[in-house]
């Protein structure tokens, strides 16, 4: 019996009770409204609800009496051995042993998709991260945000949502342009521009340009800072991308920021953002320049969405970003900026709630603090930026996006590439990693020893180690959906972690093959059916992190 399958069985007995107390009285109440926990004292039971406390005072009765009657009608259901109840009115569930080990055969049946669930069904959303300026190579707050931002993804789409991965390419304005001017420079041998970008990857850049245009600079001057510009742009954008494969995060969309500012079939984007904004009620005019009145939305300040001399402001960019996000599909919008872009956060709200939508739900905004390694160099091409194909390089891919994934978003970050890169059980990406790998061995040596998956006798996972085990094998697509929801990967780290103590003590007392010459027995078989459902759900749990499960180690 899983959660959902108690929480059915829960409401199948709560509702004629609720129906004798308030008979006049519509609960609306789902299978999902009943909330069940794991009690931190197994010796508790199961599973454990509040449900009696959270409807005694609506249904006018005591809360120990309303959770005795759910308790009594509860015992009677199949799968359930026993009811208590303690404290204030908590009902403890303790269920038979079949019912709760036949999770090991339906987490095998259902394999990659166990943990899937349909909590955000119905719901498009747009995930933007990264989004780099293409004036550079990626560094370590990118190589944050890559990893959270895709985990974030994988954790929706695993819940039903439609979600996509989306990157910004800055590749209009001022930074572009010194870019132009830092490649045409290193072209011609030059000093770099006082305002330009410094670093061996310019002068690298200079020399694929050159190789492509060899006669670059015979053109005008004009000519030469764009053909520099668009022909660096193209090679660093290349970079920028290979840098991602490489490191598992897969886009499935580059949106460039110049598509805003195109008007070659009438008017831009920008410029039917700033009108539909208008129709919305929140633009205005004052000295010549246009506003947007994003006070009304909790900013600190109105807006200048375009300047007296006809120039349209970054505010502009974001707001036409923004309204073809909605045109596109997208119900939930989704940013994720670092600690510096902290000032972001009410100006992009402020977007929504002048576009007509609800910046409370619409829209989210998640910021990163900053992260440091431990005895890292600064990248030698770029000189004062520390490199996401450094880092992945030296710690590795698996290490470095789980250590990343582990800790919430908004907390600093100091890593241990030593610590990291060790081959012991303190490092918790290896410990995890290393109890996938031994549930293959389990199975490879079973298999070896004539242990095979041909019986399944559920209520004889019956020893402590297995009982808890199966009660964190439940847990998975619960904590698969509250993650998706609160878009915190790092749940699913320290649950494979508590997942993976769990299997290596479950290992230590419980033999899936018999000792020397004993015969195998039904348990064997059954035990076979618990590894090799662990090992699914610390495979699917490592896929939703972007790192890999290897089978040895």
């Amino acid at each position: 019996m899983n959660p959902e399958a108690l929480s059915a069985a829960v409401l199948a007995v709560l509702d004629p009770i609720a129906v004798s107390l308030r008979p006049d009285e519509q609960l609306g109440l789902q299978a999902a409204d009943i909330v069940l926990e794991r009690p931190r004292n197994r010796d508790h039971g199961d599973w454990s609800t509040n449900i009696a406390m959270r409807l005694a005072k609506r249904l006018g009765t005591n809360p120990r009496d309303l959770a005795q009657r759910i308790a009594d009608g509860l015992a009677q259901s199949d799968g359930v051995a026993g009811v208590e109840i303690a404290g204030p009115g908590f009902i403890n569930i303790r269920l038979e042993a079949g019912a709760a080990g036949a999770l090991a055969k339906t987490i095998v049946d259902q394999g990659s998709a166990y943990g899937t669930n349909a909590s955000q069904a119905g719901v498009s959303v747009n995930v933007e991260f990264v989004s780099a300026n293409p004036t550079g190579p990626l560094h370590i707050g990118h190589t944050r945000w890559a990893a959270l931002g895709d985990s974030i993804v994988r954790l929706l789409l695993a819940s039903g949502a439609e979600a996509v991965r989306e990157y910004y390419i800055n590749d209009a304005g001022a930074q572009m342009e010194r870019f132009a001017r830092s490649v045409l420079a290193a072209v011609k041998g030059e000093p770099t521009p006082e305002d330009g970008y410094p670093g061996a990857y310019i002068a690298e850049l200079a020399q694929r340009v050159l190789a492509a245009h060899p006669g670059l600079l015979d053109l005008p001057e004009e000519e030469q800072l764009v053909v520099a510009r668009d022909q660096a742009y193209e090679y660093q954008l290349a970079e920028i991308k290979a840098s991602l494969d490489a490191f598992n995060v897969p886009f499935d969309v580059w949106f460039s920021e110049r598509t805003l500012h195109a008007d070659s079939e009438g008017p831009s984007l920008v410029d039917q953002a700033v009108e539909r904004l208008r129709a919305q009620g929140h633009v205005f005019d004052e000295e010549g320049a246009v506003w947007v009145r994003t006070t009304d939305f909790g900013d600190d300040k109105d807006r200048v969405i375009r300047r007296s001399n006809g120039e349209y402001t970054y505010f502009a960019a974001d707001a036409a970003y923004y309204l073809n996000k909605g045109d596109r599909g997208f119900q939930n919008k989704i940013y994720l900026l670092g600690a510096d872009h902290h000032g972001y956060v009410h100006r992009l709200k402020a977007v929504a709630g002048a576009a007509g939508e609800d910046p409370e739900k619409n829209i989210e905004v998640l910021i990163g603090q900053l992260v440091s390694v431990r005895g890292a160099r600064l990248s030698k091409r770029a000189g004062n930026i520390i490199e996401m194909d450094d880092l992945r390089s030296w710690i590795g891919t698996d290490a470095l996006r789980y250590a990343l994934e582990r800790s919430p978003a908004d907390s600093p970050l100091d890593l241990d590439p030593e610590l990291l890169q060790k081959r012991t059980n303190d490092n918790p990406v290896f410990y995890v990693q290393y109890a996938h790998a031994r549930t293959h061995n389990v199975s490879r040596n079973a298999a070896d020893s004539g242990v095979d998956r041909s019986e399944f006798a559920p209520e004889l996972l019956t020893h402590e180690t297995e009982s808890a085990l199966l009660g964190a094998l439940q847990e998975f697509p619960r904590l698969v959906a509250f993650a998706a929801e609160v878009r915190e990967p790092h749940r699913i780290a320290r649950y494979l972690e508590e997942l993976a103590g769990l299997y290596h003590r479950w290992y230590d007392n419980c033999r899936v093959i018999p000792k020397g010459d004993d015969p195998i027995e039904t348990v064997h078989r059954t035990r076979l059916w618990l590894n090799d459902a662990t090992g699914q759900v610390l495979r699917n749990g490592l896929d939703l992190l972007g790192v890999s499960a290897p089978e040895r180690m």
